[in-house]
């Protein structure tokens, strides 16, 4: 039986794209570069915000000064705007009363930066109880690398580790849960397809909020 679940936070159990989209273009547009369509963000967000950065600014363009300048301009504009067109996937609220009411503990492992990640989580998920919400932190690696996992799992040894499952949407979720050896599921509502999801090998994948509290309530 699963006792602790991890959550990816952007693509899985919130719906951000517009809001990392608006952001970025705002910054782009402060740097004199073209922005980019929101659609463009379902590959680009995912594995940090300078990953993001590099990946947003023209080919040549992601020299280490001009992506400090992205970050200072992002982060002051999406501080202010991170809820204005942001919002849970359907019945990811629900799945969350039904899990914790259960018993079954949740956590967040993200590479949002750390700030980010708690204000969301305070926003949308206030009246639910999260054992720990870890995202991209000054000196310490990002997803896929398990450590954030392993951090999470330190807050409860006596938690097995087959009694622990990953959720997320993209490769990189699905990289993230296998290097640390736990069951892993991938969702389709985020920002990859299903068969990046598929090439990850995770244990399921879930297409609905529902479908996914019945896999992390299964007793096998």
């Amino acid at each position: 039986m699963t006792k602790l679940v991890i959550f990816d936070l952007d693509g899985t159990l919130l719906d951000t794209v517009k809001d990392l989209g608006h952001a970025t273009n705002f910054a782009l547009r402060e740097c004199g570069f073209p922005e980019r369509p929101i659609n463009d963000y379902y590959k680009l967000c995912g594995r940090g915000i300078y990953n993001l950065f590099r990946g947003a600014v023209p080919e040549g363009k992601a020299t280490e000064d001009t992506v400090k300048r992205m970050a200072e301009l992002f982060l002051g504009y999406y501080d202010a705007h991170m809820c204005d067109d942001t919002l849970p996937y359907p019945g990811i609220i629900d799945m969350l009363h039904k899990i914790t009411g259960a018993g079954v503990i949740p956590a967040l492992a993200s590479n949002k930066y750390q700030e980010g990640a708690e204000k969301l989580i305070r926003h949308f998920f206030g009246d639910i109880k999260f054992l720990k919400i870890l995202g991209q932190r000054e000196g310490q690696p990002i997803k896929p690398d398990p450590a954030i996992v392993h951090q999470i799992m330190a807050e409860r040894p006596d938690i097995k580790i087959d009694e622990v499952m990953y959720v997320g949407d993209s490769d990189v979720d699905m990289q993230t849960g296998a290097n640390a050896a736990v069951r892993t599921v991938g969702v389709t509502w985020g920002f990859r397809s299903r068969e990046e999801l598929e090439a990850g090998k995770p244990w399921k994948i879930a297409d609905n909020a529902e479908e996914l509290a019945s896999f992390i309530l299964q007793n096998d």
